[in-house]
């Protein structure tokens, strides 16, 4: 079977002939990020009408940037400082970031689409016959908190119906000091679910940097391809790497040498240093016209640099994911990485070559990659973070063609569709999802449309990921099922506020997140147990036993007439009573409230169990979480 490009909504169980409403060019999904190549084959707009009547935006245009009925609308943002170098003065992306994510969540249909032919196939995006809005709020120096509001606030002005966000802080900041936790609470109030990605700091725990409760956060998890790099040595052995490596080298064998024996000596460097390849530490000298083993993982920049025809590198580090370099190279573990030194070691003059990548299947697959960021929420641990798991892995989309594959010195590849990773590539996905769910219910809130993605998501395995929710949150998307799924944890701007409160904040912080004069009293001071959101998480020091009650309301979307029995999962150690554990519903937009009471003994492992609100037709899921001991 072949394995198709944009594998990553077909893994998803989302193929393009899935069901589709015929509003589905009337929604607008915003991308804030670093703009957009409107020339790509991805953002055309044939066989589109005008924007819908809703749309309030404009398009900043200029000598090299229009828009069409595609892309209805693009604005960027600098309040900081000058340009840099390489940065354009309009919504024109010459990063590649923005372009690859507008393209996963909204991108319209490309055939034989590839990177220098690896994955080959139709690319596409979660909603291609959707607008797409650019808000360009990140330069080649970062993301201003500045430029990060004033587009919030243009979105929401503008009658967007999604806002994507893949971009994310460098460590956790309280919500009245983060601001796009401020601007999804404006995006909420107006009704707009803003989808974040959940970061790229994992896999240490509470390294989730996007965390607000009114937003939904994106982990990034497998599909079921992968990258393999093959080097070949001069006697014959072949060992396998990972690298998305677009590169045929022309002749047979090159050269090998190792970075440790090349120091760069003038410059002050010896092989304790130079081994790991590290800027200017290699002597070009010896270097030229080889490939160089190095002990470290890097961008492959330093051997380029020092005329290094390939570069195999051995490291402990990101072992589930390939990435691109700017010249041959493949990642080894440190067991294939020893037996290449050994061969080095055992021969006067050691020879070797890169082979260009092949795809291979990965059967494990969904699970999170080791980058993803974790939970606990570092901020509010009783709520799970992150929310849920989107394709993040070598994922191949639509790229700027103002830069090239990497972006680095001496790469030469300008391309139009490149396969890079990160939570940036699960958020676009969730975030396309959702725009999916909102086609078909065009009148749901922001945590309603949340909710529907949660609790509809494929439960993933701990064997495989030991954090479990911590690291997934509800499990990998399912848009399909998300779109009718039964029953929904609805929530608005003033059951936050009373979270919020509930959480001790001021006033003068309060107002710091709703923007409005909200303040807090005895009447909205409530528990975040109380928040009624679609997963339950419990916070506790190490070794004890506590016990929490949660109280929680859903609404029927399913049938009109249907019963609900709860089903309730647990492990050793995680007791969980629900009551009453049976829902009848009479109609459609009928509310029940339940209490769920969980005892947890808090030890050495993840407390991984769940709720499943089941009617025969519906299955309405939600983890339930403990952590382990601290």
């Amino acid at each position: 079977m072949k394995l198709l490009t944009t594998r990553s909504w077909d893994f998803m169980g989302f193929p393009q002939a899935v069901q589709r409403t015929t509003v589905e060019s009337d929604i607008i999904v915003a991308m804030l990020d670093t703009g957009i190549w409107p020339e790509s084959a991805s953002f055309i707009d044939d066989g589109f009408g005008p924007p819908p009547n809703k749309w309030k935006g404009t398009c900043q245009s200029s000598a090299n940037f229009t828009c069409n009925n595609k892309i209805i609308g693009a604005k960027f943002y600098r309040s900081e400082g000058n340009l840099g170098q390489g940065d354009i003065a309009s919504p024109r992306d010459s990063e590649g970031h923005g372009s690859h994510t507008a393209s996963t969540a909204a991108g319209g249909l490309v055939s034989d689409a590839s990177l220098f032919g690896l994955a080959t196939g139709t690319a596409r995006g979660g909603v291609p016959s959707s607008r797409i809005a650019v808000y360009k709020i990140c330069w080649s120096d970062g993301c201003s908190s500045a430029d990060i509001l004033a587009a919030f606030d243009d979105a929401i002005a503008d009658g967007v119906d999604i806002i994507s966000v893949s971009v994310g802080g460098f460590s956790p900041s309280d919500y009245f000091d983060d601001p796009i936790a401020i601007g999804a609470f404006h995006s909420m109030k107006n009704g707009i679910l803003t989808s974040n990605s959940a970061g790229n700091s994992g896999p240490d725990p509470e390294t989730i940097t996007n965390f607000s409760p009114w937003s939904l956060s994106v982990a990034a998890g497998t599909i079921d391809r992968k990258f393999v790099t093959k080097v070949q040595l001069g006697n014959n052995e072949v060992y396998e790497g990972s690298s998305v490596n677009t590169f045929e080298l022309e002749d047979d064998m090159y050269p090998l040498v190792y970075g440790g024996d090349v120091p760069n000596t003038k410059a002050g460097f010896d092989g304790s240093i130079s081994r790991y390849c590290i800027s200017n530490s290699l002597d070009v000298t010896l270097v030229n016209g080889t490939i160089v083993l190095c002990d470290l993982l890097s961008d492959g920049e330093t051997a380029l640099a020092a005329d290094a025809i390939g570069t195999v590198m051995q490291d402990v580090d990101f072992p589930d994911v390939a990435f691109v370099f700017p010249l041959p190279a493949s990642h080894m573990n440190l067991n294939n990485g020893s037996q290449i030194s050994d061969y080095i070691n055992s021969t006067s003059k050691p020879t070797a070559t890169i082979l260009k990548s092949i795809e291979s299947k990965d059967s494990l697959a969904p699970y999170v990659v080791s980058f993803s960021s974790r939970g606990p929420n570092p901020i509010t641990r009783d709520i799970l973070k992150p929310d849920i798991t989107g394709p993040g892995v070598d994922i191949l989309a639509a790229w700027s063609q103002g830069t090239t594959v990497t972006g680095l010195e001496g790469d030469k590849r300008v391309v139009p569709y490149n396969i890079i990773s990160g939570t940036s590539m699960s958020c676009p996905h969730a975030s396309g999802a959702a725009a999916y769910v909102k086609s078909f219910n065009p009148g749901w809130s922001p945590a309603a449309i949340k909710s529907a993605l949660m609790t509809t998501a494929s439960p993933m395995s701990a064997a495989l990921n030991t954090d479990a929710d911590y690291a997934y949150g509800s499990g990998y998307l399912d848009p399909v099922k998300a779109a009718k799924p039964g029953l929904v944890y609805d929530a608005g701007e003033a059951d936050y506020v009373i979270f919020l409160c509930g959480q001790g904040y001021s006033t003068k912080f309060l107002q710091l997140v709703t923007g409005d004069n909200s303040t807090c009293s005895a009447a909205n001071n409530g528990t975040v147990w109380d928040l009624n959101y679609p997963s339950f998480a419990l916070s506790a020091k190490s070794g004890i036993s506590i016990t929490r009650v949660f109280h929680r309301t859903v609404t029927n979307v399913g049938s009109p007439v249907s019963t609900y029995k709860a089903i309730v999962m647990a492990p050793t150690g995680l007791q969980i009573q629900v009551e009453p554990s049976v829902l009848s519903f009479k109609s459609l937009g009928q509310k029940q409230s339940f209490v769920v009471t969980v005892e947890a003994a808090i030890g050495d492992t993840v407390l991984s169990g769940s709720l499943v609100w089941d009617d025969g037709v519906y299955q309405v899921r939600s983890p339930i979480v403990a952590p382990a001991s601290s």
